[in-house]
């Protein structure tokens, strides 16, 4: 008998050890957030979370409040909807709330990469930023104009063709392409014995690159989830080793014109004595991370401007204005436009509707790990505990973006919504009387703000640019939809749509 009940015992310590790992046991305590520890032990509200992020948070706020803990996957996050409060997140030290424990899990689940090493961002942001821009500005326009010019139409200027394409596709395939090969460099002429061979292996070997990147970008989300059923995962595994090799340290170094930016990242970890083949796997991150959410935002800022002629109009006349400035005219077999960082300077009505764009189309969540046990300060006066162990979120779509006090009509797309009434640039919106410092935050925001934002918002003016001098475009049902955003992506970045559009196009000269 005695023998039997130790046995109970074990069990029912085994039972409850393993419901308290599972947060069967945790409590609310005095002072800290409302907590929703959901439906299932461990697993919390993670399927509806990703099911629809927005519609979850949204049901959240009605429930608790503008701040809340819920159980996703084992972990437990504190979410503040308020954005006059976002500023106790966005400055705290990294002593207390850190991005990178949480994003370095990200990586090597995602791309493989994992370091040691703590590398400084000042090359990042040397490159990225000032004259580093301008020389990655001008290799950007280089390629765009060799993917989108070389070969669209052949023909008189009154007659050329029309193509047509799925609109998403068309914008992701070309921004993606040339974003790659002003980043990691092009195909010298040496190898191929002329200039034009090497430029047609660069649209051959980026057209290749492109379509493989979009089989991984297509997993991406359940990847980064850890729920990819097992013949996906092998196929998301043969797309890193694909990617690994395509984008190594020795391919890249074949190439020339190679951005500064990709060559002092490489050097900074052949310094810290990083393996070649951790290398190649950065190299993976990087491209990734440049690249995977302008294409799609190209997609959205294209269409938005054809669905509201008001906005093409302003934008139209703004990039015609742009270049009678500088003495260009553009003309049938004329040497191309030559489009530089002082002109997208500009460009305040572009400025705006990319912004815009941005505002509706661009969801991440940014989350943070708690290093200790510390407190939040919310606008209101109210503190919270927040506990070691636990992450804090913000998800700006709904608290801030989609906020009809801070955006009015916040579902239109107004691509003057970013203009003050003499054409500058407008920053003051507000929420209950108080101005708001956060009031649109695709790229985050503080010290893990993206580095690249001022690249990446090149490319898409870049690309609008080019389309509305060179080309005749428009949709192939005037009357078409906008398409509704792929929830599966929410919190990555850029979002999707559910189907693609058709257009059709053709060079004007």
């Amino acid at each position: 008998m005695g023998f039997l009940l130790t046995i109970l015992l074990a069990l029912l310590a085994s039972v409850l050890g393993g419901l308290y790992l599972l947060g069967a046991f945790r409590w609310c305590r005095p002072g800290e957030p409302p907590l929703d520890r959901g439906p299932i032990p461990w697993l919390g509200h993670v399927l509806e979370f990703r099911r629809d992020t927005a519609k979850f948070l949204e049901r959240m706020k009605r429930k608790h409040g503008d701040i809340f803990t819920v159980q996703l996957g084992g972990f437990y996050f504190t979410f503040l909807m308020d954005p006059l409060s976002f500023g106790t997140i966005v400055k705290e030290a990294r002593t207390k709330l850190d991005f990178r424990k949480f994003a370095q899990n990200l990586v090597q689940k995602v791309f493989g990469y994992h370091s040691d090493h703590r590398f400084p961002q000042m090359s990042s942001n040397k490159h990225l930023m000032g004259d580093g821009l301008v020389v990655m500005t001008q290799a950007m326009m280089s390629n765009l104009q060799n993917l989108m010019l070389h070969s669209v139409g052949t023909g008189d200027n009154n007659h050329m063709p029309w193509k047509e394409d799925g609109l998403f596709n068309y914008s992701y395939n070309i921004v993606f392409r040339a974003g790659y090969l002003a980043l990691f460099g092009n195909e010298t002429p040496k190898s191929t014995e002329s200039m034009e061979k090497a430029r047609e292996v660069d649209r051959v070997e980026s057209q290749e690159l492109f379509l493989e990147f979009r089989k991984y970008d297509q997993l991406f989300p359940n990847l980064a989830y850890g729920v990819l059923p097992p013949a996906e995962k092998r196929e998301a595994e043969r797309l890193k080793r694909l990617f690994w090799n395509m984008l190594s340290v020795q391919k890249v170094k074949t190439k020339e014109n190679i951005s500064v930016w990709v060559r002092d990242q490489q050097q900074e970890r052949e310094e810290h004595g990083m393996e070649d083949f951790m290398q190649d796997r950065y190299m993976f991150l990087l491209l990734w991370a440049s690249q995977g959410n302008t294409g799609p935002a190209a997609f959205w800022l294209l269409f938005y401007l054809m669905k509201h002629p008001d906005a093409m109009r302003a934008v139209q006349g703004e990039v015609e204005e742009v270049l009678k400035e500088t003495g260009q005219d553009v003309k049938h077999e004329g040497p191309f436009i030559n489009l530089t960082q002082d002109m997208l300077q500009k460009t305040p009505i572009l400025d705006s509707a990319v912004e815009e764009t941005l505002r509706l189309t661009s969801a991440p969540v940014l989350t943070r790990a708690v290093l200790q046990d510390m407190s939040l300060k919310m606008a209101d006066g109210n503190e919270y505990r927040i506990r070691e162990g636990d992450r804090v979120a913000l998800f700006p779509y709904t608290a801030v973006q989609m906020d009809p006090e801070v955006h009015p009509d916040p579902l239109t797309y107004k691509y003057d919504r970013f203009l003050t009434a003499e054409g500058g640039k407008k920053t003051d919106f507000y929420k209950g009387g108080k101005k708001i410092k956060y009031y649109n935050m695709p790229w985050g925001a503080g010290i893990t703000m993206c580095p690249g934002r001022f690249f990446a918002t090149n490319e898409l003016k870049q690309f609008v640019f080019l389309m509305l001098t060179y080309f005749d475009f428009e949709l192939k049902n005037p009357d078409e939809k906008i398409p509704d955003i792929d929830t599966k992506r929410w919190g990555f970045g850029s979002m999707h749509p559910t189907r693609d559009i058709q257009f059709r196009y053709r060079l004007r000269f």
